[in-house]
């Protein structure tokens, strides 16, 4: 429903007191103001700018209450009509409320309101009601403009025939302008064509980047960087791929929901999040659990829904939560440690987790499976729970040559030993082996791997993933034995649902 079928039933049933979450204010109010017209209501509007104004009048003959908002409150009762409503609409009012005075007005207006159908109509970017009004408004929120309503407004900026594409690459820039404000995408529709001369989504996922950045909490990650560019994973990747790629945008029910990642530091679990929006035509928005954390009562709650909600704004995208067992560790110590507060944001994401209906793909990554809390892997949370163990021998051939090629080295000399290498120390030795202008054996010596640093954590993580998580390499799920000849290897009981 738009807001203003939302707003008309709310009048109707006489919500004297009605508070709207907007960015767009000039577009509420006149959404505002063509329903009232429709309905022949009367309507006023009030900001500390240019004072009181009344809809159909000049602004010089109306301005009587001027920048004084107690004025402007108590001059709606003035335009009450027997037969009729009466709105008056408080851009940017949230500002005023610490007043006892404003406070106290609105209270005794609000109330009257139910006599004489008189409303307050308080517009804002945020919901910060006082709590003497709470149980006085309702809050409504006025919605960011759909993807009909995106390529209505890329038509009316793109004149010409040749100025917007169609099909599916119109389908990629209204991806690209999904979760932004009308005013910002004419804008940004605007930039494109003077930049390139039609409609594109560069400058689309310009702004976009933008707008996360001013909200601190979200980062975008857009790179070229593919499959192609990652050795392994063939299980993952098909899996994810498959289930991204079906064309069920349509149906919440069918959508995605996302994967959970275990393995070994190194084997590339970042890579593959940050590839995996690439390949499938998504940006990439990184969350550090670590920003959601403010200073103030209440900060940290407010950051997570925050978090989710310019998450869903940016729809269809890859959610990627990196560590997230380090974010999530002090969940079971929370009421000793910080009254409560990991607590309430860990289950906060939780619920998101389970009830989102949003095209948003989560990919979360872990190293230390312990400190999960067993009720964040259950199932409907994620699709599958993926463990991503040390490269194989046919797997580390291919990142040989890859990294090779990709630092400019001999493809002819000799390999180092790398029975126990990740896909990350295999790029490290072939990075200082071009820095150093050395060989790969005498490179290799420079580099101690993970799997002997941390040899104990590495087997008890993979004794847990055994029989419990799906094979990042093969369909089926995760098992493995050691042989002498090529270190650790795996063992897959075989699934057909993922072949």
């Amino acid at each position: 429903m738009s807001l203003s079928e939302r707003l008309a039933e709310h009048v109707r049933a006489c919500f004297t007191g009605i508070w709207v979450e907007s960015h767009e204010h000039e577009d509420a109010v006149l959404e505002i103001a063509k329903l009232c017209s429709e309905q022949k209501w009367a309507l006023a509007t009030w900001d500390v700018d240019r004072g009181l104004r009344l809809s159909g009048r000049k602004a010089n003959a109306a301005d009587a209450a001027g920048g004084d908002p107690l004025a402007a409150i108590r001059a709606l009762n003035s335009l009450a009509k027997e037969d009729s409503s009466a709105l008056l609409v408080l851009p940017n009012f949230h500002r005023l409320l610490q007043s006892a005075e404003i406070v106290q007005a609105l209270a005794h207006q609000i109330a009257d309101g139910k006599q004489n159908r008189t409303f307050v109509v308080i517009l804002s970017p945020v919901v910060q009601v006082p709590v003497e009004l709470e149980k006085l408004f309702i809050v409504l929120e006025h919605d960011l403009p759909t993807r009909e309503q995106l390529e209505s407004i890329a038509r009316g900026i793109a004149t010409e025939a040749d100025d917007l594409p169609t099909g599916p690459a119109l389908e990629v820039v209204l991806d690209a302008a999904a979760g932004l404000t009308r005013y910002e995408a004419e804008s940004a529709f605007s930039l494109s064509l003077v930049r390139h001369g039609n409609v594109s989504p560069e400058p689309l996922w310009e702004l976009k980047s933008q707008m996360l950045k001013k909200s601190g909490l979200l980062q975008m990650h857009r790179s070229d960087a593919k499959f192609d560019g990652l050795g392994g994973l063939k299980a993952l990747k098909a899996f994810c791929k498959r289930s991204l790629l079906q064309p069920n945008r349509n149906n919440p029910l069918k959508r995605p929901r996302g994967v959970l990642l275990l393995g070994v530091p190194g084997v590339g679990k970042s890579a593959f999040a940050k590839s995996l929006g690439a390949e499938t035509g998504r940006p990439t928005l990184l969350l550090d659990v670590g920003t959601l954390f403010g200073s103030l009562v209440g900060q940290t709650e407010q950051n997570v829904r925050q978090a989710l909600r310019i998450a869903e704004a940016m729809a269809p995208c890859i959610l990627f939560v990196d560590e997230i067992d380090k974010g999530l560790s002090g969940v079971a110590s929370s009421g000793q440690t910080d009254s409560g507060v990991s607590s309430r944001m860990f289950g906060t994401f939780l619920t998101w987790l389970n009830d989102h209906a949003s095209d948003v793909y989560v990919v979360a990554t872990s190293n230390d499976v312990s400190k999960l809390p067993p009720e964040f892997s259950r199932a409907e949370r994620f699709d599958g729970i993926f463990f991503l163990d040390l490269p194989t021998a046919a797997e580390k051939r291919a990142i040989w040559q890859m990294y090779r090629q990709l630092f400019g080295l001999d493809p002819e000399q000799q390999l180092p030993g790398d029975d126990q290498w990740t896909g990350a120390e295999i790029r490290a030795c072939c990075r200082l082996a071009a820095l150093l202008d050395v060989p790969l054996n005498e490179a290799a010596r420079q580099i101690v791997p993970v799997a002997v640093t941390a040899s104990e954590s590495v087997e008890r993580l993979r004794t847990w993933a055994t029989g419990r998580c799906l094979s990042a390499e093969q369909p089926g799920l995760y098992s493995r034995s050691t042989t002498a000849t090529d270190g650790p290897r795996r063992r897959v009981a075989r699934n057909p649902l993922l072949n």
